[in-house]
């Protein structure tokens, strides 16, 4: 089974993609083949090349800033499209890419369509708190759905949450401005009715309950997730820059600080994106993985085994047999 990288795809690529890919070789059962430009790549190679790692040629880059679809029509030979039919004809098992993420999400869409009985995808982003973490999605992909939707996002996430992250009975909740089931506007309403119906929903979560219980998937909106993902990241980055800040300059002064190094390291490992790697693209007939713009070797690097542990999990096959099963019983 092979991986199949975006080599071109990012801020820092391909040096960083690269070499995201050689730390992930240890950990792997699995080959990796890199997109891309194979004279750019190759200067990031060691000689001889490890044996898990193949070039697979493109001669075209979708910048970060393109229009999506634009993007894909005219680029055809682009390294993100070309890893996208690798999946298609079966030359690979999954894709990763920190580049553009819209044309990640309609290149997926068009080359492998989504599963059927899902209507929309969504972007399943792991999220920090006082446990191992929430799920949340949709986190960016479809910001225009409708209530029945979310609940697909619900069927999508319990199963990801199952096969990947380990959980044996995963709850849902709807990220609402209110605990109460009479909260929110009339599409979390609809929303909470519609969910309502199954065993394992939890109910409304408010924004600040997210990172302080130990809830394990959060369905909303893409507008509304992307919005927290971003806002999250700059708390993070916020607090992590003024405690820095704070330190003195001077060495000696700093000594007194060493004792705070290893009480922070924790809570900045669980605040450092780069600790995920990425995040899938749920709803579609194949494995995407989606990382940051600016991933560095330790974000490709855990995006790789991310996209290992989903192969593995039967992750799309999962989704497909849950949403199956959901319809037959709400039919």
């Amino acid at each position: 089974m092979s991986i199949a990288i975006d080599a071109m795809g990012g801020d820092h690529a391909p040096k960083e993609v690269v070499l995201g890919a050689l730390e992930a070789v240890p950990l792997l059962r699995h080959d990796l083949i890199l997109v891309g430009d194979p004279s750019q790549i190759e200067e990031h190679l060691p000689r001889p090349c490890p044996t898990r790692i193949s070039i697979h040629p493109a001669s075209e880059v979708v910048e970060m800033d393109e229009k999506p679809t634009h993007a894909l029509r005219t680029k055809k030979d682009s390294s993100l499209v070309v890893s996208v039919n690798l999946v298609k004809e079966g030359r690979a098992q999954a894709f990763l890419s920190a580049g553009n993420t819209g044309a990640c999400t309609a290149a997926a869409l068009l080359g492998w369509r989504q599963i059927p009985g899902i209507h929309r995808p969504a972007i399943a982003s792991l999220m920090p708190n006082k446990k191992d973490g929430f799920l949340l999605l949709d986190a960016g992909a479809s910001p225009d759905v409708d209530p029945e939707h979310l609940v697909e996002f619900a069927f999508m996430g319990r199963a990801y949450a199952q096969q990947v992250l380990g959980r044996r009975e995963p709850k849902v909740q709807l990220l609402n401005i209110g605990e109460e089931d009479s909260k929110g506007n009339a599409f979390a309403k609809k929303t909470f009715k519609l969910l309502s119906q199954y065993p394992w929903f939890a109910g409304n979560i408010e924004g600040k309950d997210l990172f302080r219980t130990d809830t394990d998937v959060v369905v909303c909106d893409a507008f509304v997730g992307n919005i927290v993902l971003k806002t999250s990241e700059g708390v993070a980055e916020f607090i992590i820059n003024t405690i820095r800040d704070r330190l003195p300059t001077n060495q000696l002064a700093r000594l007194a600080y060493l004792p705070m190094k290893s009480l922070m390291a924790p809570l900045r490992k669980k605040m450092d994106y780069a600790e995920i790697g990425g995040s899938p693209l749920l709803g579609v007939n194949g494995l995407c993985i989606i990382c940051h713009g600016r991933s560095n070797a330790k974000a490709i690097k855990n995006a790789i085994l991310l996209a290992q542990a989903a192969i593995e999990g039967n992750l799309v096959s999962t989704i497909r047999q849950s949403v199956d099963a959901n319809l037959i019983q709400t039919s």
